[in-house]
């Protein structure tokens, strides 16, 4: 362990797997004192031997529950906002309670848990908040991904409103725009997809390999550490060069 971010409290929203999961294991690892919370308990359960201080089943689609925990969990220095749900199809296929779903779930769990944890960053005069978006919807447009490409772009745009709204006052805000990241829910898309699902993701990455959770968290480590401190507003890219 290191102490790049000893004496900071960190909140993360699904914590259970993937990205979200990796980034908290990241955050303990530095030094933080990290709440993990997700839907999942299972998959929140087995994050006991890696430094967590405490874990918590929270439907971030849920205003109240958000509310709630906050109120619980006290002032953060860090936000991570990981919660997202990737719909496959083209507007011909995405129906009102698809667009609705995707947006509830993608953009405004950010709305919710942003709102909570800000008042308290805002008195602390520090914070810095990390959202999870993606390179498709915000630098290209990929295939069938209509309404994830749409929210995506929405947390973008979230985030630099954010940034703007609050930088005379010690919050940073910034996401992180991925590329193919091999997580357990790509890898149910993958096998969705048929026997070669995974050597269709691969293909389509220049450097022939899926991204990691782990190199994800790395780049939500620098965030949210004071390393960035001259960081806000920023959709950062991180996609193997998917995007060139």
């Amino acid at each position: 362990m290191s102490d790049r971010l000893t004496g900071k409290r960190a909140f993360v929203t699904a914590a259970a797997a993937g990205i979200g999961r990796a980034s908290a294991i990241a955050f303990a690892r530095e030094g933080a004192e990290v709440f993990a919370t997700d839907i999942d308990e299972a998959g929140l359960a087995s994050l006991a031997d890696h430094g967590i201080a405490r874990t918590a089943r929270l439907d971030v689609r849920d205003t109240e529950a958000v509310e709630a925990i906050g109120r619980d969990v006290g002032t953060v220095d860090i936000l991570l906002n990981a919660a997202g749900f990737v719909h496959h199809g083209t507007v011909l296929e995405c129906s009102d309670s698809d667009w609705d779903f995707s947006f509830d779930l993608n953009v405004k769990s950010m709305h919710r848990t942003i709102r909570t944890f800000l008042p308290a960053m805002l008195e602390a005069g520090r914070g810095s908040i990390i959202n999870i978006s993606s390179a498709a919807g915000v630098y290209k447009a990929a295939p069938n991904r209509y309404v994830y490409g749409a929210t995506k772009a929405a947390v973008a745009a979230l985030t630099r409103a954010v940034a703007a709204d609050f930088i005379t006052r010690g919050i940073r805000c910034n996401a992180i725009c991925p590329g193919t990241i091999e997580t357990p829910s790509m890898l149910g898309r993958a096998a969705a997809a048929g026997p070669q699902g995974r050597e269709m993701f691969v293909s389509r990455q220049p450097m022939g390999r899926l991204g990691t959770a782990e190199e994800i968290a790395a780049l939500a480590v620098y965030l949210a550490s004071d390393e960035s401190a001259f960081t806000t507003g920023v959709a950062h890219i991180i996609d193997g060069g998917w995007t060139l």
